[in-house]
């Protein structure tokens, strides 16, 4: 009895280390991943935007807003930021919901409807390219892409200090 106990706390142990394991995404050559945030009713710096490559960050120059509902991928002019600065945000992607990826609408919510923003995600993985607009709003997002927008606002905050 107490082996058969003994092995089903070691299954359950399992699967939940697992579960809280980050996803295991890898950018490599050619993939990237652009995140950044905008708000239309803000006065100072209202729009971020960054990508972030294998060993390199950038940061858009243009503070332009993103073409929120049309069908359109986000057209940046990226300057490379410092190696302080990319280390402090590489791991963004462990952090990414594999179930974005399965979303059928670019737009998720109503970003920047009532002044709370929206951010900008553009994915572009192992020839998967795909973009998507969250409200940041979390009360108008799945709940399973609360943790992300967290951290991303995280990254986006560290990245303005």
């Amino acid at each position: 009895m107490v082996q058969k106990s003994f092995t089903i706390l070691v299954c359950c142990l399992t699967v939940l280390f697992h579960s809280c394991e980050k996803n295991e995404i890898k950018l490599a050559d050619k993939d990237y991943i652009i995140f950044g945030s905008y708000h239309s009713m803000c006065s100072g710096d209202c729009i971020a935007f960054y990508k972030l490559e294998e060993n390199k960050l950038f940061k858009d120059t243009r503070t332009q807003y993103p073409p929120l509902y049309s069908d359109g991928f986000y057209t940046g002019n990226f300057a490379q930021l410092s190696q302080n600065q990319f280390e402090e945000v590489k791991d963004l992607l462990g952090y990414f919901p594999s179930d974005l990826l399965k979303e059928s609408k670019s737009v998720i919510g109503c970003p920047d409807c009532v002044d709370y923003g929206g951010l900008y995600i553009e994915y572009n993985v192992k020839g998967v390219r795909k973009y998507w607009h969250l409200d940041r709003m979390k009360s108008e997002v799945p709940e399973k892409y609360h943790a992300f927008i967290d951290k991303v606002d995280e990254k986006i905050v560290l990245l303005r200090e």
